[in-house]
């Protein structure tokens, strides 16, 4: 049940990745083609251009930390003992949890405010509706990080396993 739900959780992000760059692809290309052949443009494609970028960034982060493929700084861990490796792992795990979890907190105060002030988009949208994917995000991020740090029972200690 829990492996049906984490394929799931894999396929949709997945999809929603692709699909939003394939809009994005599209949307610039459409851009390109009216100014440059008829001199005029679509004036809400720059801005959901820019919003488009933030959420694929962000979703892109979430399918590289689903698997534990992020980048990451190691300079040292293949000369350390096993020991050595599963600590510093933990570390990095336990750390990256915390950053991520603090930007969580105050993107969810900043998406908070924006709501409360009523800061709209395009036609008259709500923005956090278009933001709410910082805190989502990097609170997703968080837990993933922290049940790598659960998880970290793979011999060479680089945490590879596969939580949601």
């Amino acid at each position: 049940m829990v492996q049906r739900l984490l394929h799931l959780i894999r396929q949709l992000e997945t999809l929603l990745l692709a699909s939003l760059l394939l809009g994005m692809i599209l949307l610039a290309g459409t851009q390109i083609i009216l100014r440059n052949l008829f001199d005029s443009g679509l004036f809400w494609a720059e801005p959901l251009l820019r919003i488009t970028v933030l959420w694929l960034t962000l979703l892109g982060a979430l399918a590289a930390t689903r698997g534990n493929n992020h980048i990451r700084i190691d300079a040292i861990s293949r000369y350390l003992p096993q020991t050595g490796r599963r600590i510093a792992s933990l570390t990095g795990s336990l750390f990256s949890a915390g950053i991520c979890a603090l930007v969580a907190w105050h993107s969810a105060r900043f998406v908070l405010a924006e709501y409360h002030a009523g800061v709209t988009l395009f036609n008259q949208l709500p923005a956090w509706m278009f933001q709410i994917v910082l805190p989502v995000g990097f609170g997703l991020m968080a837990l993933r990080f922290l049940l790598f740090s659960c998880l970290d029972d793979t011999p060479s200690g680089t945490g590879r396993g596969e939580p949601t």
